[in-house]
């Protein structure tokens, strides 16, 4: 028992170690911490309750995890923002008529 709570810290130390390198991205100028630490934390959880406490699962759970969670963090927060276009068009008695497209920004 004291091995898993000592891996399962050792995952945690892992975790919020590698989140250093999720720096801000160029899409939302944010940075992706708590998307890595969760996710690293969550994969080491899963990785060592897979292979029944093996140190390997649970740093492999955590890197994975940990990949993931910025990925999916990165992606949630690049792809929510939506930007509203002002049209307008003459009908043929010359009124101008205003209508919104909406687009998203890559």
């Amino acid at each position: 028992m004291l091995n898993r709570i000592l891996g399962a810290a050792a995952v945690a130390a892992f975790a919020i170690g590698t989140s250093v390198s999720a720096n801000a991205d160029s899409c939302s100028g944010h940075d992706h911490v708590g998307g890595t630490v969760i996710g690293g934390v969550t994969g080491g959880v899963i990785g060592g309750a897979v292979t029944h406490g093996s140190v390997g699962g649970v740093v492999g759970g955590a890197v994975l995890g940990g990949l993931a969670g910025n990925q999916i963090a990165r992606s949630s927060d690049c792809h929510r923002h939506r930007h509203y276009a002002r049209h307008y068009y003459y009908d043929r008695y010359g009124h101008k008529h205003y209508y919104t497209t909406a687009y998203r920004s890559r």
